[in-house]
């Protein structure tokens, strides 16, 4: 397991996946709700990867420089950015144009069927 986590597992599951998992979720969902590109959240999260690595490093001693780990703290950072900003734009696009959309999950909205 220490090809994705640098130090202890819980560490990584608290810090990374839940307060930079939660924090990414919460950016996802807000800059949904102001109609934004797809791809401003993949972009946010890399100076919260960093700012999530210095975290690592001055809370537990972790390396501050690591690619490897920036990469991995940022990629759950995405994820979770991108999952915040679908949920949030499918409820968007149902409840802004209900006469076209329906949900047809929970991350996603098809067209309706017109009724003959």
């Amino acid at each position: 397991m220490s090809f994705f986590v640098e130090d202890k597992l819980s560490i990584f599951l608290i810090m990374t996946v839940i307060i930079g998992g939660g924090a990414a979720f919460l950016a996802g969902r807000a800059l949904a709700s102001k109609w934004r590109p797809i791809w401003m959240p993949i972009v946010y999260m890399i100076p919260l990867g960093a700012a999530l690595r210095f975290f690592h490093y001055s809370l537990f001693d972790g390396d501050l420089l690591s690619l490897h780990y920036f990469i991995t703290d940022t990629a759950v950072l995405v994820a979770a950015a991108l999952l915040g900003y679908q949920s949030t734009r499918a409820a968007q696009m149902t409840r802004q144009y209900p006469w076209l959309y329906e949900r047809s999950g929970p991350l996603s909205w098809r067209s309706r069927r017109a009724s003959t």
